[in-house]
């Protein structure tokens, strides 16, 4: 569960990098999660899922709605349209660490010094990529929008155990989708045009983004945190940086230089060694 997930979430930005291609950002963004949304409510309810949710789930619902599905996903749609899909997915996958840094400076939680180390050498695999693309003239405006739209998805992630608790999952999901769908139609109508050229790509991106990371990549997340726990289930997101920068150069040809190599390398590590120091000490 933990490898189909971070293999789904991390093809996302190669599906998402097509879709812009052809089609108005926001505008799509919002009938994906449309869609997402109402097929997962839908099985939800077959399933006899009810949508009567305690406050705590609602509360999640809502934030994680707007946080990931709204600013995160819309503000990331829209950079790509300038930034190479698998800059994006580095950016993202800055998420765990970024976890930990809310975690102790806002939380107070205890860092071990392995989780230091992480956050140090995450930071530095980001500085390498971000020197190594702005000199190839990699879009400024862009890149702001992908972090901005990064911290939305920490404080999202910060919210989904009070969504995930009480079951009712896929309903959940359902709802996270049909929120985030709301709140992007308000600027998509209000500041696109419905300009799409159609293409076999396009249908084959935007129907592979709407169920697979869209609803099932979502659901395998929640199904994973409930087995083994958060702590656990996050270190999987070390595979990130792998994953959504070979599928970008592999289904898209976008070309890695030597520090893109090294930077993902770093973060990775860095990722796995914050991950790694959360799991509770062994006692004798």
């Amino acid at each position: 569960m933990g490898l189909a997930f971070a293999a789904m979430w991390s093809s996302a930005f190669t599906s998402a990098r097509v879709i812009v291609e052809y089609a108005p950002p926001l505008t799509a963004l919002a009938l994906r999660f449309l869609l997402s949304g109402l097929i997962g409510v839908a099985i939800a309810l077959a399933l006899g899922q009810s949508a009567r949710l305690s406050k705590k789930q609602w509360l999640g619902v809502l934030i994680f709605g707007v946080c990931q599905n709204g600013l995160y996903l819309g503000l990331n749609f829209v950079a790509m349209q300038t930034v190479q899909a698998s800059l994006a997915a580095i950016i993202a996958s800055t998420m765990p660490l970024l976890v930990a840094v809310a975690g102790w400076l806002i939380f107070g939680t205890k860092v071990r010094p392995l989780g230091m180390l992480g956050l140090f050498a995450g930071l530095i695999g980001v500085c390498l990529i971000m020197g190594a693309r702005l000199q190839i003239g990699a879009d400024l405006f862009g890149i702001a929008l992908c972090v901005v739209g990064v911290i939305s998805l920490t404080i999202a992630t910060l919210a989904v155990l009070g969504a995930s608790s009480g079951g009712n999952v896929l309903m959940i999901v359902g709802l996270q989708m049909l929120v985030g769908s709301l709140v992007l139609w308000v600027p998509a109508l209000a500041l696109e045009t419905w300009d799409v050229t159609w293409t076999w790509q396009l249908i084959v991106a935007f129907s592979y983004t709407t169920v697979v990371p869209g609803l099932l990549a979502t659901v395998v997340w929640f199904l994973l945190v409930g087995r083994i726990g958060a702590v656990k289930a996050s270190t999987f997101h070390f595979l990130n940086p792998f994953l959504g920068v070979s599928v970008a150069a592999v289904l898209l040809g976008e070309t890695l230089g030597i520090l893109d190599v090294v930077g993902v390398i770093i973060i990775a590590g860095g990722i796995l060694a914050v991950q790694l120091s959360k799991q509770p000490v062994a006692r004798p």
